[in-house]
Order: C-alpha cells, then sequence, then structure tokens
C-alpha cells in the first residue's frame, strides 16, 4: 500500500497465505484505495512465480522474505530454514532486472550470528547474474562471489545496493518497530540515492511532554493529571531548558495521538475490526504498550506475545489487548480497511506487514530518483 501511494502501478502481487489474500480480496470487493486498483492477487508460492516474463518492463521488485528465520522470537536456523526466501528475492530481480528494489526484514538479519550470510545476501543482490553452481555450499558462492566483488570489473547486470536500519517512529509511524531495508538500483542507472532522512524523534516528543507541555494540551489532559518527568530524563530536560533547545523534527507519534479519538472497543461494528478483546494480565516482562509513548513492535503472535506488545497499557494500570482497528492505527492502516480471519490471524497479517508509512516514505524516495530520468531510455546490460 505505501508502494501504490508513492505512484507505482502493480503488476503483479504475490501471497500464499489465505487470509492474507481474503484481506486484499475483501478490500478490493469494497473499492479501498489503492489496493482497489491493484492486479488480482495471485495466491501461491513464490517459488513456482516465473518473473522472466516481466524483464526490463518493472520499474521496482519490491517485497518482505519471511522474516522467522531471522526474527528473535524465531528458532534462528536463518539460511537453513525453509522460509528463507532471499533466494527467491534474488531470482526475481536476476530474471525481471527492474531498475530498482525494495526489500524489508527484521532488525535481526543483522545480528552477528548472522553476518555473513546478509552480507551473502548482499553480494548475490549486487550481482544476481553470478549464480550458485549446484554443486556449491552458500559459504563457498559467498566466498567467489566476493573475489567477483574484489576484482573491481564487473560485467553484466549489476545493482548498486545498500541498506540501512530504520525506527518507524522516525517517520511518523507510533510504534517503535527497527526494520532492514535493503534498496538497489540498476547500475548502469547511473543513480545516487540516500535513505531518507527522520522527520520525527524522541527528543521531540520530550521537549514536547515537559518543556512546551504542547503534548498534553493537544490531548486536554489539565497539569494536575499530568504525569511528573521521569527520572531519567530529568536532565535532558534540564538541558533543553537552559538551552533553549527545541528539536527540528516533529514529536514521535504516541499510542494516545493513534487512538485516542477512537470509542470503547464494541460489538456493534459501527467501526471495522473494533470488537472487545479479553483484559492481559501484566507482569514482569509483560508490560504492554504506554499509552503516551509509541507502542512497542506489534508482533506476528497470538495472546501469547512474550513481552505483551500486543496489549495497550493505561496510565492507571489497566491492561487490555490491541483491538485490530487500534493495531490496523499503529501500523498506519486506512480505517476503512477491514481485516478477515480471527483476531489471532488479523494481528498475524498485522504482525508481518510494514507500516504503510514507512513503506510509503521509503518507494517515495526511490521513484522520485527513478523519475529523475526523465523519459531517457536505459537498456538492461547484457552478461559478457
Amino acid at each position: 500500500m505505501g508502494v501504490s501511494k508513492a505512484g507505482f502501478s502493480h503488476e503483479l502481487i504475490v501471497e500464499w497465505n489465505q487470509d492474507a489474500c481474503d484481506t486484499v480480496r475483501e478490500n478490493q470487493k469494497r473499492g479501498v484505495k489503492p489496493v482497489a486498483k491493484w492486479p488480482e492477487v495471485s495466491q501461491k508460492d513464490v517459488r513456482g512465480v516465473d518473473f522472466a516474463r516481466y524483464r526490463g518492463k518493472l520499474d521496482l521488485v519490491a517485497g518482505g522474505p519471511p522474516c522467522q528465520p531471522f526474527s528473535l522470537g524465531g528458532k534462528h536456523n536463518g539460511p537453513t530454514d525453509s522460509r528463507d526466501m532471499f533466494p527467491e528475492a534474488v531470482r526475481a530481480v536476476l530474471q525481471a532486472a527492474p531498475r530498482a528494489f525494495i526489500f524489508e526484514n527484521v532488525r535481526g538479519l543483522l545480528r552477528p550470528s548472522f553476518g555473513n550470510y546478509f552480507g551473502y545476501i548482499v553480494l548475490q543482490l549486487t550481482y544476481p547474474e553470478v549464480l550458485k553452481r549446484n554443486d556449491e555450499k552458500w559459504q563457498e558462492h559467498h566466498a567467489r562471489l566476493e573475489e567477483y566483488h574484489t576484482r573491481g570489473k564487473c560485467s553484466g547486470l549489476h545493482y548498486n545496493v545498500v541498506f540501512q536500519v530504520l525506527n518507524a517512529a522516525d517517520y511518523g509511524v507510533p510504534q517503535k518497530r527497527d526494520r532492514v531495508f535493503v534498496v538497489g538500483f540498476r547500475s548502469n542507472l547511473g543513480l545516487e540515492w540516500s535513505f531518507p532522512k527522520p522527520t520525527h524523534s524522541q527528543e521531540a516528543l520530550i521537549y514536547s511532554k515537559w518543556v512546551s507541555g504542547e503534548y498534553w494540551k493537544n490531548h486536554k489532559i489539565p497539569k494536575a493529571d499530568r504525569p511528573n518527568v521521569p527520572r531519567g530524563l530529568k536532565a535532558t530536560v534540564a538541558r533543553m531548558e537552559a538551552t533553549l533547545f527545541k528539536p527540528p523534527q516533529k514529536p514521535w507519534r504516541t499510542v494516545r495521538d493513534a487512538i485516542s479519538d477512537l470509542p470503547e472497543p464494541s460489538e456493534d461494528g459501527k467501526i471495522l475490526n473494533h470488537y472487545p478483546t479479553n483484559s492481559a494480565k501484566k507482569y514482569p516482562g509483560h508490560t504492554g504498550s504506554p499509552l503516551d509513548e509509541p507502542a512497542k513492535t506489534l508482533k506476528a503472535g497470538d495472546h501469547g506475545v512474550p513481552g505483551g506488545e500486543n496489549t495497550l497499557a493505561h496510565p492507571n494500570g489497566r491492561m487490555r489487548y490491541f483491538t485490530v482497528r487500534e493495531a490496523a492505527r499503529l501500523q498506519a492502516f486506512p480505517d476503512n480497511y477491514q481485516f478477515k480471519g480471527s483476531w489471532t490471524e488479523s494481528m498475524r497479517q498485522l504482525g508481518n506487514a510494514v507500516p504503510v508509512t514507512l513503506g510509503y516514505v521509503v518507494a517515495k524516495s526511490v521513484k522520485e530518483k527513478l523519475d529523475s530520468l526523465g523519459k531517457k531510455v536505459v537498456p538492461i546490460r547484457k552478461t559478457a
């Protein structure tokens, strides 16, 4: 959805999860933008998709290979996990040869235990035509790619690839969500690009709460009901007051910013996916998302998510699970976007999603760079 909002038109959408596909189809049927203009979702295993028919016709290939092989909450099997679809991401780039690509995954991909494999992924995306041989282990292929890279003379299709960890909160999403984005441009386009700079900051939220008081004023919370400055922030607040420093970014958006205009959850169905769920218990390690901070990272789990990430913690100590609608707000989905499936399956879809705003920010920056080429036609470089 973020890619669509950035101005790209979809040629193909591949997804194999039944509930996720049902959600897309339902919103297409209801005419929800931008999904109403998408082609019919192709519900299949991506390993059975022939991307060669799109060769030279695409500006962008975008996707999120399953994160479970690299997630902190998973089994950490990485390249030996059957769900690792990065080889399919590389194949899509090889066959379609798009002008650019965007791939997203969990921050855990950059952990030291996966460091070599992540370097291997980047080199494969840089030189997709340097294929892995049938008798090669991935470590051997990695070594051969390193030799090819250090040779300095690259022929055939290759990409200029960069990666960075982005926190969704830094771009206006009411959620602390660190994700690795890997972006590449076909090298013969001659384009220079860097990741968009953050537009929001924690410092600005601190200033808004404890220096100007604007945050509390916006939510019409009287001074008598405002919490005291947390002990760990007193020095920061004092410095801001003494130096008259006002952060240039906008404040991080909080859970309250995102959901305060929603009524209490109800079974009346007046608001899509805003049904009440069971109350949640607070215990060590299971503390939920504070109302006046960006939410913790939503996870693709059920009521047993260990850190309480899918729960809301009120200042008075009350805890309850987020409704699907509230979670959708935290992921920047529009209110008319309906999720199909049970609460658990809907939360799974949301926990696996890229926040719409974050996807838009990255995709918009990529599109602006591609648009700078104008009508210039740059043919795909043939393999030497």
